[in-house]
């Protein structure tokens, strides 16, 4: 049995994955999302995320984390990292070679492998077709000029099938896909 590696992508409906001055979860946490982020942090899984979100992660202030904070030092994480050269999280370690360490983490087949951020990361993985669920979480805000990082920049083309949606507060949608491994339509 393999372990289901799902990437989550929150973005704007613009499609920025982050941006300047705008809070966490684009600053629409409601009820619902809270009920889903609490829902998924019972599932066993090992974190899979790259350096630049992991030293985000690590400057927030105490304040920032609310109850996140002791679930995810509980968690077995991966950062994946050329020049890290150590990580101060509990559970952590780094990988340096992404393909063959996820492939290698879903052949042993014990937990669930997600994805924190890490947009650099979720495409190399759309790229080597190892993701098995994509998760867009679309958050009702045209973020323009304060937008980041584009989410699915020098991303190669990969066909998606739509497997679930769901409403989240009666605002944010949040779409799950399953990478087809056929090529995309083309004209």
């Amino acid at each position: 049995m393999s372990a289901e590696l799902v990437v989550d992508v929150f973005v704007s409906v613009d499609g920025w994955a982050g941006g300047d001055r705008l809070p966490g979860f684009f600053g629409y946490f409601g009820d619902d999302l809270a009920r889903w982020t609490t829902a998924e942090r019972r599932v066993p899984e090992t974190v899979i995320m790259g350096r630049r979100t992991y030293e985000a992660f690590l400057a927030l202030p105490p304040a920032a984390w609310s109850a996140d904070r002791e679930p995810l030092m509980r968690q077995d994480k991966v950062v994946f990292s050329r020049t890290l050269q150590s990580v101060v999280w509990p559970n952590t370690r780094i990988g340096r070679d992404l393909a063959t360490e996820i492939r290698d983490l879903k052949n042993a087949g014990q937990r669930r492998l997600r994805t924190w951020g890490s947009m650099s990361l979720a495409g190399q993985l759309l790229e080597a077709g190892l993701v098995d669920v994509l998760r867009l979480m679309r958050f009702p805000l045209i973020a323009g000029p304060s937008g980041r990082q584009s989410a699915f920049e020098g991303v190669p083309s990969v066909d998606l099938e739509l497997i679930r949606t769901l409403v989240l507060d009666d605002r944010i949608v949040l779409e799950e896909y399953r990478p087809t491994g056929r090529d995309i339509p083309r004209a």
